[in-house]
């Protein structure tokens, strides 16, 4: 009878090396694209007090999607679910020390508990991008123009992908301006943050609830469509212009529909979505200047956004711009083992190539050349060596190239320069 496997936690991801190598090239691209602004890697622990997190981030995410349990010591912890909160408390820490504006990205893992479905899981990783003590709306443009970069450094371009741009203090003007009461204007923008995650009717009857009137929810309806609003705006109209100056403007688009959930957003907030809107959000963030504060550091700027791996990577699927396993995979070569006696003398040509910068493997134990081979062009290798007797006695190595079949013999101090050419590098 077959055992039965112990499963997987739900909602958590295995990564075998194919995975791995695409999570591998999504961080390298993040990096990249994150140092060439002049932004510094950081970390931060992947446990924090609940307390944290209540502080700023909504009670929906404290008290609905975050693993929470008590340690022994009676505190209630929390499995990251984001990032921004820890950002805020290791400034609020060493506000004293740091250098202003700091620039910090970092990408690691998270984790929600919330329905598995397509493009969300309960684990995932996220990228986190922060620009903190800095108050402009260039500022704000310049996290936006990382995001634009990173999608063409990623292959999407603009008739793919499009970053939606927003400002909260332009709504909270213009809930102002139809007489929404400042008490109730958060449950508004939770509404509005709602409106395609709700049937109209629904979503109508929500806003009623709320306390709006008729004439009310019509002028806020006509607000959510006016793609010129944020003309009137100086702080979104420098947002644009600093977009243009930046090189990225075609990837942006102004949508006051979008505001984001989250409760510590101040000003200026962005999302990106797939151009046909086919999956959830991409990337979201905007500024948010009184987080450091709600920690317990003095007040200061800061904008910022996140993404998650899962979404941009069905977005990259989509336009067939995802990388195969097989390009992204470094196969080694594989030196065989010709027999018992041999094999000391394989473990150290495989050590002479390492000192020469190239991967190499060595066969486990002696099989049959014919065995070994396929191994490694099951492995993806280009090249595989031969050392038996009569190359050790000579000083040579046979090398094999695995694409062509063709087998040649060189002195050993040859043999890298001919692996070089096999592989298509310089030597």
């Amino acid at each position: 009878m077959a055992k039965d496997i112990i499963r997987a936690v739900k909602g958590t991801v295995d990564f075998y090396p194919e995975e791995m190598a695409l999570r591998v090239w999504l961080y390298e691209t993040i990096r990249r694209t994150s140092e060439s602004f002049g932004y510094q890697e950081y970390e931060g622990p992947l446990l924090e007090t609940l307390e944290l997190y209540a502080a700023k981030s909504g009670e929906e995410l404290v008290k609905k999607q975050s693993f929470v349990f008590e340690d022994r010591g009676g505190t209630m912890v929390a499995l990251r679910p984001e990032l921004t909160p820890t950002l805020a408390r290791m400034v609020a820490q060493k506000q004293g020390g740091l250098n202003f504006p700091l620039r910090w990205w970092s990408y690691g893992p998270f984790w929600r508990y919330e329905r598995p479905q397509r493009g969300r899981t309960r684990e995932f990783f996220q990228w986190n991008i922060d620009l903190i003590g800095a108050d402009s709306p260039e500022a704000d443009a310049e996290l936006a123009a990382i995001a634009a970069r990173f999608f063409q450094a990623a292959g999407l371009q603009p008739s793919e992908i499009v970053l939606f741009i927003n400002s909260r203090s332009l709504m909270d003007r213009e809930l102002g301006k139809i007489d929404v009461p400042p008490e109730i204007r958060p449950e508004v923008f939770n509404l509005i943050d709602r409106r395609d995650k709700m049937k109209a009717e629904a979503w109508a009857a929500n806003a009623f609830e709320l306390g709006l009137s008729g004439t009310q929810f019509e002028t806020l309806c006509s607000l959510l469509e006016d793609g010129n609003l944020w003309q009137t705006s100086e702080e979104l109209s420098r947002f644009f212009e600093a977009a243009e100056a930046l090189g990225v403007a075609e990837y942006m688009e102004f949508a006051p529909y979008i505001i984001r959930g989250l409760a510590y957003y101040t000003g200026t907030v962005m999302e990106a979505r797939d151009k046909d809107q086919e999956f959830r959000a991409v990337l979201g963030g905007g500024r948010y200047d009184n987080l450091v504060g709600d920690v317990g550091g003095d007040p200061i700027p800061a904008v910022g956004f996140a993404m998650g791996d899962k979404v941009i990577e069905l977005v990259l699927q989509k336009y067939g711009k995802l990388p195969t396993a097989d390009a992204l995979l470094r196969p080694p070569i594989l030196v065989t083992v010709f027999n018992e006696e041999t094999i000391l003398d394989s473990m150290r040509l495989a050590a002479q190539l390492r000192q020469e910068g190239l991967p190499v493997a060595t066969y486990p134990e002696p099989e049959r050349l014919g065995k070994q081979f396929r191994y490694a062009d099951r492995l993806g290798a280009r090249a595989a060596l031969v050392l038996g007797p009569e190359e050790i006695q000579f000083g040579k190595v046979s090398v094999k190239d695995l694409g062509t079949g063709d087998q040649v013999t060189v002195d050993q101090a040859q043999m890298a320069a001919k692996v070089r050419e096999i592989l298509g590098l310089e030597s």
